[in-house]
């Protein structure tokens, strides 16, 4: 394949800024087996089609350092990443050559194809506990941090306008408040006019990262929904409609008059969508920004943190976004190619040191340098064979 391309499982996505892509469909189809198939059929019925895919340009053969001919690397899972992904790997293809296929088809069918080697890597933004990884022969790490936002479609209201408590949020999603104009919405809104609109609540109807960081907030702030529905990739809603991936949960919000949706930051942007503020943890109506993520982000100890679990929902500060993740690559640690990990290593290595601009214009917080220096130091001694460096 004399060049690089990165592969969308569909092709409903809104265009992003400068991505190039390439339709590669019986590649995929080839390289990662009939799960994934599977886990994308309907999807398109939930997703908004704003954006068409195009080619990528350049060849191996100009590219002295690019990898074998034919050469592919395949991977699978988290939503939550597919903008900044998409974004270093048409930059990556321009330099080196090598091709990624990813199938951007939730957290839950990345972890799927990881464990059942159909892909190279998976992506997850439900971290793994360390006794999960060794079970399954894994292991992973962060490769971006971003941040989850309510999407809202309430006419008149402008992003960031919209004032939600954590209390209130959670009674939107248990389905105990259902009108727009409900009293104690309009409390914390003063001089807001709110529509006496019912309330739709879109959830992700795939296993989801995203999800998994959504409900890792609730569980923390409503001792009720902790208790009713929990913490996990899929959870059984109490109310509203389920839309695949964060495409589709876009899709609906946009749509459906009166409806609010969770979907990571670059989404709700690049779809000129509005979203809302949301009270932190001390208390301070903050709104989603590269800046409040950092914020969380930065009470993070990878150091000590077993094969790199970390949650950082519902962090203390005043600046800090309440609803903040990170996305991590999970990897065999006993590849049957180690030469094809080590591309892959290669991809994420040149994706940390130069994607660092392509991350922040996509309001992602890229990992800092100390911590990818600890995550690199992982690679050769937790893989098996020569992969690194």
């Amino acid at each position: 394949m004399g060049r690089h391309a990165f592969h969308r499982a569909d092709s409903t996505r809104s265009r992003w800024a400068g991505l190039t892509l390439v339709v590669m469909g019986a590649l995929v189809a080839a390289s990662c087996g009939g799960d994934a198939g599977s886990a994308r059929a309907g999807e398109s019925g939930s997703t908004s089609a704003k954006g068409t895919e195009a080619t990528t340009t350049g060849g191996a053969a100009a590219n002295p350092t690019a990898s074998p001919a034919g050469q592919a690397l395949t991977g699978a899972g988290s939503t939550f990443i597919y903008p900044v992904l998409a974004q270093w790997a048409s930059q990556y293809s321009k330099l080196k050559g090598v091709q990624v296929n990813y199938q951007s088809i939730g957290s839950g069918g990345g972890i799927a194809q990881i464990k059942a080697r159909t892909v190279d890597f998976g992506a997850s933004d439900a971290p793994l506990t360390k006794s999960e990884l060794d079970q399954a022969g894994l292991m992973q790490f962060p490769a971006i941090v971003g941040g989850v936002v309510l999407a809202v479609h309430v006419s008149g209201i402008q992003p960031g306008q919209l004032k939600l408590t954590p209390g209130l949020l959670a009674d939107i999603y248990l389905g105990k408040i259902t009108r727009w104009n409900d009293p104690a919405i309009e409390k914390i809104n003063p001089g807001v006019t709110l529509p006496g609109k019912d309330i739709t609540v879109v959830h992700r109807s795939d296993g989801s990262g995203t999800t998994w960081i959504f409900t890792n907030y609730l569980s923390k702030v409503s001792p009720e929904w902790k208790q009713k529905v929990g913490n996990d990739k899929a959870v059984q809603w109490p109310t509203g409609v389920g839309g695949k991936g964060n495409e589709g949960v876009s899709g609906y919000v946009q749509r459906i008059e009166g409806a609010i949706g969770y979907v990571e930051y670059a989404y709700a942007i690049q779809n000129h969508m509005t979203y809302t503020q949301l009270q932190n943890k001390a208390g301070k109506f903050v709104s989603p920004a590269i800046s409040s993520f950092m914020a969380a982000a930065g009470n993070a100890d990878w150091q000590n943190a077993p094969g790199f679990y970390m949650v950082v929902t519902d962090q203390p500060g005043d600046d800090t976004w309440p609803i903040t993740g990170a996305t991590f690559v999970l990897l065999q640690r006993h590849p049957a190619k180690p030469d094809e990990i080590k591309e892959v290593l290669k991809f994420f290595d040149w994706s940390y040191r130069n994607g660092r601009e392509a991350a922040r214009k996509l309001d992602y917080v890229p990992i800092p340098d100390n911590v990818v220096t600890l995550i690199e130091s992982k690679w050769q001694p937790e893989i098996s064979g020569n992969v690194w460096p």
